[in-house]
């Protein structure tokens, strides 16, 4: 193993092996990293490495970088075209307590198959569960070998689980990848080839020789041009895209020579690509977001956002309140300047749910790129942007339990964090703002200990890595120690645990065998907990599999003539912070929500010899259905603003007065698409005229009823939930001499603004798509539209008529349902093809 050997200060990047994760950025004498592997990998090696000075002139680390290696085969990532994967020991009996995950990867675009030879497993102990296919999750057990897999994505991941008894042969199965055909090639792919003078020259797609001292002629980019006609070696030529097409590729490319025998461009030609969206934004400051948000964005979009600060010396920030991409096929590009899709201006390449950290640009100019494929996408981003000075990186923030030192935010100053009491710091303990108005690392996160002690008179218990979910194989234990004389009180403001295998105890003492008060499991909120003395045990189990969202807890100490603070419902509001024997406290929910437990005033008094209050502390939530008859309100998805639950079957009636209309406005809206539905009815029940079925993110801005009625039915499966909905109801009167608004359909259009009784109003669909109801809309004497909205459906099969357009796949651009057949006929004018 060799050593990097530089100058005296520094050892430089040692590197970061396959399958491995590096900790630290600073590789200077006496700083020190960190190496772990990926899930599936084991390290083979030293973890630590420390950059030691071996004389003046050199530096080194003290230890070889370690390598990741495969855990007894259990598990790993495949990317080959084809291979075989079976659980650990095949053909012989696989181990107890076994938890393996593989991950297949192909390129973009392809897709896997999975074909089993040999499966036996224990019926429902033991198991094989498949991701990413249709669908979305499979389930295998027992003795019969399952028929094929196939990806809808170009990954599948297989997670094999075993129980701590009996043992089989457990299963074998062969993947195969299907490349998907790229229609789309860019420029010419070049290859070395002989004449028959023996002199090296290169061929193009075409097979046209060319000298070995020129390169091919690249072409222009349709939609665009070139700039430079010399194709000789050294020589570069441009490329810029017409009004309205954004560039993809490189900007420039140069002739170079290959292998000292021929000449090829240094890249492919780029392409244009017309633009959809977006727009030019200036200082100092504004807000913008992605097509349609807070809904799902369209399909092939390709939007340019150029931002331009008023003052010229000056440079833009940018920050991302909300951040959702659908990984790997939506990306958003950020670059430096005006000069849209050069490789060299940019920045970053954004892509999943992960919210970037703050960007700032170089110069007063700014350019955004989103680009989506033809499937289904997510909700987008919402992004702030602002003028800020010269040389300087942005406020980056204070990380969330944490402290930061220092209120620079120029080039070369320095910031410092730590965190609060009880928590432990990951990632850099400082940041410095560089040249390039970046920051040298991003801001470190604080993360809540598996073991810890706390004597402060109040604080915060979390599950570790909470909300994001715990893990596995967890035994933590925390012990609160207050005063003597005084106890302990806990407020549970979040809990969520797989239910009857991961557990919290909690004890009223400071040993294992101390007395439990009470033992929690599942997704049920428990009501708050008391001590009877000064020290209070917290012991959390989670099993080898599985996980949820974790706990958040609040704690406070108090004395025997008073009752604890019992702290400020989530979705509500308290009234009283008077905490002694004989006070009073009243909540009111928020709107939206109604009281799950406890009464709206609780007080402070004595029962049997102890300060207690008279009830559990209120708490609000929404509700699954309801009867509302207020002028105006709002109806949440149960558990707003968290995710809702499995197989829910909730109605809403709101009831207006008689002679009024009711309006409802979607705020957001995402359900899983296809299984999690929202009903919308003209009318007092289920049977009343269905306005909209809705799911996914596709959603009117708003409808109305045509009577003082509307019901909704929200019901959901068994199975993935998601954020929900959040609806805006009110009660409108009707107009005199008008109607109300009818609204415009999903890809569609509305051509007329007069809603004057006597007066229509007329509709047409985005090219592929088809109008449900041709009639225009009458605006009747009763102040009633003469039918429903028409809607714009992509329909199975049809007569196609006319010199072009467009077919689109039922539901487009939501999947398409199951077991259809459908036919389109397409008629152009005789003696056309």
């Amino acid at each position: 193993v060799s050593f990097p050997e530089l100058q005296s200060s520094s050892c430089g990047n040692p590197g970061v092996p396959p399958k491995g994760i590096l900790y630290g950025t600073r590789f200077d004498v006496d700083d020190k990293i960190r190496y772990s592997c990926v899930t599936g990998y084991i390290l083979d090696g030293h973890p630590q490495l420390t950059c030691i000075a071996n004389s003046v002139n050199t530096a080194s680390w003290d230890f070889p970088v370690p390598i990741c290696r495969a855990e007894d085969a259990c598990g790993g990532t495949m990317r080959g075209s084809s291979g075989i994967i079976s659980s650990p020991n095949f053909p012989n009996d696989y181990h107890n307590n076994a938890d393996c995950t593989w991950t297949i990867v192909a390129e973009p675009g392809d897709t896997i198959s999975l074909i089993f030879t040999d499966f036996q497993m224990e019926e429902k102990y033991d198991y094989l569960e498949i991701e990413g296919s249709e669908p979305p999750t499979i389930g295998l057990s027992g003795m019969n070998i399952p028929p094929p897999v196939i990806s809808n994505k170009n990954w599948l991941r297989l997670h094999f689980v075993t129980d701590s008894n009996h043992r089989y042969r457990g299963f074998s199965a062969h993947y195969q990848v299907k490349k998907a055909i790229d229609f789309k090639s860019r420029g010419f792919k070049l290859f070395p080839g002989k004449d028959n003078s023996n002199k090296f020259s290169i061929l193009n797609e075409g097979g046209i020789k060319q000298a070995s001292n020129l390169c091919p002629d690249p072409g222009e980019p349709e939609n665009g041009k070139r700039i430079g006609s010399d194709f000789s070696l050294g020589a570069t030529v441009q490329f810029s895209c017409d009004e309205d097409y954004v560039l993809q590729g490189s900007k420039s490319i140069t002739c170079q020579r290959i292998a000292e025998v021929f000449a090829a461009w240094s890249d492919h030609r780029p392409v244009c690509k017309v633009k959809t969206c977006g727009s030019n934004l200036q200082g100092p400051g504004g807000t913008f977001t992605s097509p349609n948000f807070p809904f799902q964005y369209d399909s092939n979009a390709q939007c340019v956002w150029v931002i331009t600060a008023i003052n010229t010396n000056k440079v833009i920030q940018i920050n991302f309140e909300e951040f959702d991409l659908e990984i790997g096929y939506d990306t958003l590009t950020i670059g430096d300047g005006g000069e849209v899709g050069d490789p060299k201006t940019v920045l970053q390449v954004l892509t999943g749910s992960f919210v970037p950290d703050l960007i700032v640009s170089m110069s007063n100019q700014m350019w955004l790129h989103l680009q989506t494929d033809e499937s289904v996408g997510s909700i987008g981003f919402k992004v702030n942007y602002k003028e800020i000075e010269k040389e300087s990186c942005g406020d980056p923030g204070t990380p969330l339990y944490g402290i930061r030192e220092g209120d620079g935010f120029s080039n070369r100053d320095v910031l410092r964090f730590e965190c609060q009491f009880g928590f432990e710091l990951i990632g850099e303990k400082s940041i410095v703002c560089q040249e390039n108005n970046q920051w040298s690392a991003n801001i470190p996160i604080c993360i809540f200990p598996c073991l810890s002690n706390f004597t402060a008179p109040m604080g915060t218990v979390l599950s570790p890595d909470y909300p994001e979910g715990y893990g596995n194989n967890l035994n933590c234990i925390w012990t609160i120690i207050s005063d003597p004389g005084s106890r302990i009180h806990l407020s549970f403001n979040d809990f969520d645990l797989e239910s009857q295998f991961d557990f919290l105890a909690v004890k009223d003492g400071n040993s294992a065998d101390s007395p439990i008060i009470g033992t929690f499991t599942g997704a049920e909120v428990p009501s708050h907990l008391t001590s009877n003395g000064h020290i209070l045990r917290l012991e959390f189990q989670a099993d080898h599999s599985m996980s949820g969202r974790g706990f958040n807890i609040t704690y406070n100490t108090f004395g025997h003539n008073e009752c604890p603070d019992p702290g400020v419902p989530i979705n509500a509001r308290r009234f009283g912070d008077n905490f002694q024997l004989g006070s009073s406290i009243s909540v009111i929910c928020e709107e939206g929500f109604i009281k799950t437990q406890g009464t709206e005033t609780i007080t402070c008094m004595l029962m049997d010899g102890k300060v207690m209050w008279s009830g559990p502390i209120p708490k609000c939530g929404a509700p699954c259905g309801g009867h509302f008859s207020s002028p105006s309100g709002v109806i949440l998805s149960p558990g707003w603003p968290g995710y809702y639950k499995d197989s829910l079957n909730c109605e809403w009636v709101i009831e207006a007065e008689p002679g009024h209309s009711i309006k409802i406005t979607f705020e957001r809206f995402q359900t899983e698409l296809n299984y999690d539905v929202l009903e919308v009815h003209d009318g007092p029940n289920l049977l009343s005229p269905l306005l909209g079925s809705y799911n996914g993110t596709q959603v009117p801005q708003f409808l109305f009823s045509s009577s003082n009625f509307m019901y909704l039915l929200f019901t959901t499966d068994n199975s993935r939930s998601n954020n929900g909905f959040k609806i805006h109801y009110e009660s409108v009167t009707v107009n005199t001499y008008s109607c109300l608004d009818p609204g415009i359909p999903v890809h569609g259009r509305r051509y007329g603004h007069d809603f004057s009784i006597g007066s229509t109003v007329s509709f047409s669909c985005d090219p592929g798509y088809r109008l449900s109801h041709e009639e225009p809309l009458l605006c009747e004497k009763n102040h009633w539209w003469s039918h429903p909205l028409p809607t714009c459906d992509a329909l199975c099969g049809g007569d196609v008529r006319g010199p072009s357009g467009t077919i689109l796949s039922p539901g487009y651009p939501d999947l398409y349902p199951n077991s259809l057949n459908c036919t389109w006929t397409v008629d152009v004018t005789h003696g056309k093809g």
